[in-house]
């Protein structure tokens, strides 16, 4: 029976190892803010931070995440009060909003890199995500304003 630590709890859950991660944060574990879009790793709906480092959960299997911190969206703060959350608000991000789980994890992990990325780093980081939205100009703005929140407030981004 995998053991799957996520968001800091550790969760034994009786699945096989091959079962996506993205099916038992979903409907095992009951955590809904990671999202299903295409199930072939090219939306970035699905994204989760495995060890910090952003994965797409929807081809992740559940031994590939045994024994490594798990993030998800829901994990970056219970309380709204992370850099990436406030600045998504500031900026007004969210259209249908579907997509803006995996953005906001693929932002926190590029921010928690370099607080001032680039606009080639935040392309290249955020290459993977797709909104249909076409938020982009407003994804951009927002990842630039969590940094500058990221370094006023006490400077974590994880």
């Amino acid at each position: 029976m995998p053991s799957l630590t996520i968001n800091g709890v550790t969760h034994d859950v009786d699945v096989p190892g091959d079962m996506p991660l993205l099916w038992v944060i979903r409907d095992v574990v009951g955590m809904t803010g990671t999202k299903f879009g295409c199930g072939v790793a090219q939306c970035g709906a699905c994204t989760v931070h495995l060890d910090g480092t952003p994965v797409r959960s929807c081809s992740t299997a559940v031994s590939q995440a045994s024994g490594k911190q798990i993030t998800t969206v829901e994990g970056l703060s219970p309380d709204g009060t992370h850099a990436v959350q406030k600045a998504w608000i500031e900026a007004a991000v969210p259209q249908c909003g579907y997509c803006q789980s995996g953005q906001m994890m693929s932002a926190a992990a590029l921010l928690a890199k370099s607080k001032t990325p680039s606009d080639a780093e935040i392309d290249a980081a955020m290459s993977g995500n797709i909104c249909r939205c076409g938020t982009y100009p407003r994804i951009k703005a927002a990842i630039k304003r969590a940094g500058q929140l990221a370094s006023a407030d006490r400077g974590e981004l994880a």
